[in-house]
C-alpha cells in the first residue's frame, strides 16, 4: 500500500538528510519511490556545483558534483537513470542514479561540439538525443548517444537552425520538436551572442530516426530577435513555448506561445502589466497535464504565471525573487529560485541552507 503523503513529508521533515544518507539502500529506495521527486541543478553557497534531488518537501535526498554549472535534467524510467547538462558552453552531461546506488557516468562532447543543457531519452531507453552546438559552423545538432553501450556517441542530425536549446519527444515516439534560440555563440568568446542583428529563431520538428525535417515555423521578421528556448507539451499534445527577447529593453513583445503540428505558431495575448513583469525573459516552461495547466517563469521579472492550456487564460501570478525552475506538483507546480527559495505547490516558501538553485527542475515520478 501507498504510504500517505503526509506521513513520508513528516518523516523527511523530521529525519532529516544524515538519517536518510544512513539507511539501507532497498529502505532508501522505498523511500523514493513513495512518491514523486525532483532534479535540479545547484551551486553551493561555497562556489561548487552539484545536481540534487528533491523530496516534494523540498529537502535535498541525493547529491551528486559536477564539474561546472549544471542546467537541466532528463529522466528514463525504463533504466530509472538520469542525466544532467552542462549550461552551454559547456563540454560535459553526468548520468546518475536519483537513489544514489550506482556511481554517476560522465558524457564528453566530442570535439567541435558542446552541449546547449538539455537532452532527451527516446521512448524504450536505448538512446539519448542532446542539443549542441557545431560551433565552427554556427549551426545546431542533436547528438545522439547509445544509452545501452556507456552512451557512446553515434550519430547526429541538424536542428535546421541555430541556438538550439530545448527539444521535446512528442507522443508519437518519433517526432522531436526543437526550439532553435536563433543566437549564435562560440565557445572562444564565452557566452557573447555574436549575431543580435541577424538572429532567426524558430521551432521545428525532426523524425529522430532518420534526422529528416518534418515541419519549421519561424517568427514574423519583426520579431525575428524573440530567442524560442525553453518548451513543455500540455494535456493535449499543444507545445507550449516561452521566449527571450534580445531587441530593445523597451519593447514588450508576447513571449509565450503555442505550437501544434500543421499549424502556424501562435503567440499568447497577456495582460500589459503581466507581460511587463517578465522583463521581456522567461526562463521555464512546465505542463501539468492533470491539472490542465502551464507555468512560465521569468528570473528576471521574479514572476510564475500560471495558464489555463485550454483557454489560455492565465489563472495565478506568483511573486518570488529570482524564480526560475518549475515542475508540476499535484494540483499546481513546485518552484525554485536563484536565491535559495523553494515553493512549494500549497503555496508555503522553504529554503535548504547552502544552496542556490539553477534554471531547471524535473519532476521524476515511477510508475507503481
Amino acid at each position: 500500500m501507498k504510504t500517505p503523503l503526509i506521513d513520508r513529508r513528516d518523516f523527511l521533515r523530521a529525519a532529516g538528510t544524515g538519517f536518510v544518507a544512513a539507511m539501507a539502500p532497498s529502505a532508501w529506495a522505498k523511500t523514493l519511490a513513495a512518491d514523486a521527486v525532483f532534479a535540479t541543478a545547484f551551486v553551493k553557497r561555497d562556489g561548487s556545483y552539484g545536481a540534487a534531488i528533491l523530496s516534494e518537501a523540498g529537502k535535498v535526498l541525493h547529491a551528486i558534483d559536477l564539474p561546472a554549472r549544471g542546467h537541466d535534467v532528463t529522466f528514463d524510467p525504463v533504466s530509472k537513470r538520469s542525466v544532467v547538462f552542462a549550461r552551454q558552453p559547456g563540454t560535459f552531461a553526468v548520468v546518475f542514479d536519483h537513489t544514489g546506488r550506482d556511481e554517476p557516468r560522465t558524457i564528453a562532447s566530442v570535439s567541435g561540439r558542446h552541449f546547449f543543457g538539455h537532452g532527451v531519452f527516446s521512448t524504450d531507453g536505448a538512446l539519448l538525443y542532446a542539443t549542441e552546438n557545431d560551433f565552427d559552423n554556427a549551426a545546431g545538432v542533436v547528438g545522439v548517444y547509445d544509452a545501452r553501450a556507456k552512451f557512446k556517441r553515434i550519430s547526429e542530425f541538424p536542428t535546421y537552425g541555430m541556438g538550439s536549446h530545448e527539444l521535446l519527444l512528442l507522443g508519437d515516439g518519433r517526432t522531436i520538436a526543437v526550439a532553435n534560440g536563433g543566437i549564435e555563440t562560440h565557445p572562444d568568446y564565452g557566452r557573447a551572442e555574436l549575431n543580435i542583428a541577424t538572429m532567426k529563431p524558430s521551432y521545428v520538428l525532426v523524425d529522430r530516426l532518420t534526422g529528416d525535417l518534418l515541419e519549421k515555423h519561424e517568427l514574423p521578421p519583426e520579431l525575428h530577435q524573440l530567442s524560442i528556448r525553453h518548451m513543455a507539451a500540455d494535456q493535449f499534445g499543444t507545445v507550449w513555448f516561452g521566449c527571450q527577447y534580445r531587441g530593445p529593453g523597451t519593447d514588450r513583445p508576447l513571449l509565450v506561445g503555442r505550437a501544434a503540428r500543421g499549424k502556424d505558431l501562435q503567440l499568447l495575448d497577456m495582460p500589459q502589466d503581466v507581460l511587463s513583469g517578465f522583463r521581456n525573459y522567461i526562463g521555464s516552461v512546465a505542463a501539468n497535464l492533470a491539472a490542465g495547466t502551464v507555468a512560465v517563469s521569468s528570473p528576471e521579472g521574479n514572476s510564475l504565471a500560471v495558464i489555463d492550456a485550454a483557454s489560455g487564460r492565465i489563472v495565478a501570478i506568483s511573486a518570488l525573487a529570482e524564480v526560475c525552475g518549475v515542475a508540476p506538483d499535484g494540483p499546481s507546480f513546485m518552484a525554485t529560485t536563484g536565491t535559495g527559495e523553494i515553493l512549494e505547490a500549497g503555496g508555503a516558501t522553504r529554503s535548504e541552507p547552502g544552496y542556490v538553485w539553477d534554471n531547471h527542475m524535473l519532476r521524476i515520478e515511477e510508475a507503481e
